[in-house]
């Protein structure tokens, strides 16, 4: 079976079955971790027994067309002793559960694909193509031994639709690695991103690059008269607002101040012309 590299659900019904048979496995050895081998035999008995959810049969009844009892209901008869059947009955009952099988897997499989993109992207490329390639941790070892290193590289060129879900990349000899990807590891390239930084795989941003290519002027607040300090300014409250406003309020109180100081002074005039 042809599958991308670091890309197990390719091959979703092999990864379903390791991870059942090392389910059973832990179950019946326990403890005892050198006798697995031992209990292959019976694992492998008990899982072909079994009925799977997706077909709705075991494996012994798509292959055989019964559910063994026990081993012993599978080993061949002698030469002398074994009985005639009607052997094409048994091979149409056999043509029939695999229909059924087969019309129950499909079922099952469009059931999962409209649960799994359901709110995924359809994402297709051509050839000639700019894309990001996702630096995934099993196939490039080497580029994520620190958490701070990029986890993108590009872009590269796509040489080849193998099909909707798999391209092949021109890697420009930089990786020694397969140049077939899953599209699920690259990302469009867009020309001025370089400094935006949109691309999805690609975590934190580029403030310097931000702040040395635009320089922030502080925002220009018209100055307050005395008589209108009071009045709430619109809009929100920046540093540069809060500190024009400190400002202003001091420059206000300070008017105050001159304005007391020239009416005692009157005050103190006009008692000096009264006494005399």
């Amino acid at each position: 079976m042809f599958s991308t590299t670091c890309h197990p659900q390719t091959d979703g019904q092999t990864e379903v079955v390791n991870r059942t048979l090392g389910t059973l496995l832990r179950a019946l050895i326990k403890k005892h971790l050198k006798s697995w081998e031992d209990c292959l035999p019976h694992l492998e008995f008990a899982y072909n027994h079994a009925i799977h959810s997706a077909s709705k049969y075991s494996p012994f009844q798509i292959v055989y067309g019964f559910n063994p009892l026990s081993p012993l209901d599978l080993m061949p008869l002698p030469l002398s002793e074994r009985s005639s059947v009607d052997g094409q009955k048994k091979a149409e009952m056999v043509k029939q559960i695999h229909e059924k099988a087969r019309q129950n897997l499909e079922d099952k499989t469009k059931l999962y694909e409209k649960k799994a993109n359901k709110g995924r992207r359809k994402m297709i490329f051509e050839v000639g193509d700019q894309v990001w390639v996702h630096l995934r941790k099993e196939r490039f070892p080497e580029e994520r031994k620190s958490k701070l290193m990029p986890r993108v590289d590009g872009p590269f060129m796509i040489t080849r639709r193998i099909n909707d879900n798999a391209y092949q990349v021109d890697l420009q000899g930089k990786y020694i690695v397969s140049s077939s990807f899953n599209v699920s590891d690259l990302s469009p390239f867009i020309a001025d991103e370089a400094d935006l930084r949109t691309n999805p795989f690609q975590e934190g941003g580029d403030d310097m690059n931000m702040a040395k290519d635009t320089e922030l002027e502080p925002e220009r607040v018209p100055e307050l008269e005395p008589e209108d300090a009071a009045a709430i300014p619109s809009g929100p409250m920046t540093r540069a607002r809060t500190r024009k406003l400190k400002e202003t309020i001091n420059s206000l109180l300070t008017h105050l101040e001159n304005r007391a100081g020239e009416r005692d002074d009157y005050q103190t005039s006009l008692d000096l012309i009264q006494a005399a």
